[in-house]
């Protein structure tokens, strides 16, 4: 899978672009706020239907404009596909594969696998648990609609249930019959989601330490630790039990919408024990662990994207990078960088084919 061109109409700071790539290295070289990790954002958008960076999808229209397009055209599977994304001021993004508009978004996810490397992901140490929660979530749906279906469900009950213990509050009232009827259906996506979020780990956490150790040369004891109240007791239990703090809170406040990634060094936070170095590796491990999973679970090459990261990597970590580049292991590659002297000396030492874009 690679892909072959992308056209971008008012988007961020573009007015108009086009770029047609090579399929195997393309890198967007030039000074900061030129527009280089913009680029990559179209290409995440065309894949997840939404920015890496900026969640507000009216804010990616350039100033002043009313509209924005992402055109892009992939092989696949030795078949041709367009997708477009546009989004027009006070409507509803649109996203359209060969020319038809999906009538939800969560049936385009999967069709491009894409795995994006960048100093944003430091939010996934410093956020809170939602942010890693997004980042299990988005890995498991690009392989398996049903989880996404699930989750999607579970999330509307959430907000059904805390709307209903606002009204319970503000009308001294209280319907126990009503609010079962959301405690089954929360247990129900809850337990299938847990244990999809279970198994993942379980196959994730390994290829995640290889790469880390591959990263490291073995020299950091790292851990990846899932947390749940479902490990304790099942949902049904936990929310019958917490429903004085519930209608107090007027939230719910067990569930798998709670559960946490966290991530250790040593048995200690990463975030308060790691050093900017030890969570820079954690990082790539990762996302590189994300690239394979995708890769095997789903027999396609997954799109990477590296934004900026020689700036922020030593020697020995883009050396590691591009011996992968090299065995094959990686398929597309988009690159942005500062440096355009230091970018070509290291897709040179690939011995693939690439190009290079001036911005």
């Amino acid at each position: 899978m690679h892909l072959n061109k992308i056209s971008l109409f008012n988007y961020k700071n573009f007015s108009e672009a086009s770029f047609d790539f090579d399929v195997k290295i393309n890198c967007f070289v030039g000074k900061n706020g030129i527009g280089k990790t913009n680029v990559l954002d179209a290409i995440f958008h065309l894949a997840y239907g939404k920015s890496y960076f900026n969640p507000l999808a009216v804010q990616n229209i350039k100033h002043g404009e009313e509209f924005f397009v992402i055109d892009g055209e992939l092989d696949k599977n030795d078949r041709t596909e367009q997708i477009v994304c546009s989004l027009k001021k006070g409507q509803k993004k649109v996203l359209k594969r060969n020319g038809k508009a999906y009538d939800k978004f969560s049936d385009h996810i999967g069709l491009i696998p894409l795995v994006i490397i960048s100093p944003a992901d430091r939010d996934l140490i410093v956020e809170g648990s939602e942010t890693r929660r997004k980042f299990m979530d988005s890995v498991i749906s690009q392989l398996d609609p049903t989880y996404l279906h699930q989750l999607i469900q579970y999330q509307k009950v959430i907000v059904q249930r805390n709307a209903l213990l606002k009204y319970f509050a503000l009308n001294h009232t209280f319907d126990n019959d009503t609010l079962s009827i959301y405690n089954e259906q929360l247990n129900e996506f809850g337990k299938s989601i847990f244990e999809k979020r279970k198994d993942f780990l379980e196959q994730f956490i390994p290829i995640f330490n290889t790469h880390h150790n591959a990263i490291t040369g073995s020299e950091e004891s790292v851990q990846l630790v899932y947390e749940s109240h479902l490990f304790e007791k099942d949902l049904l239990t936990l929310l019958k039990e917490n429903i004085n703090k519930d209608r107090a809170l007027q939230y719910t406040n067990s569930g798998i919408h709670k559960d946490d990634l966290s991530f250790e060094i040593d048995s200690h936070p990463i975030k308060k024990f790691g050093s900017q170095g030890q969570q820079k590796s954690f990082l790539i491990a990762l996302k590189l662990a994300q690239f394979e999973f995708l890769k095997k679970q789903s027999g396609v090459t997954p799109i990477l994207l590296f934004d900026d990261i020689f700036d922020k990597l030593d020697e020995t970590r883009v050396a590691k990078i591009v011996e992968m580049v090299n065995t094959e292991t990686f398929g597309q590659l988009f690159i942005s960088d500062t440096h355009p002297e230091r970018t070509e000396a290291i897709v040179k030492s690939t011995h693939q084919s690439y190009k290079i874009f001036n911005l």
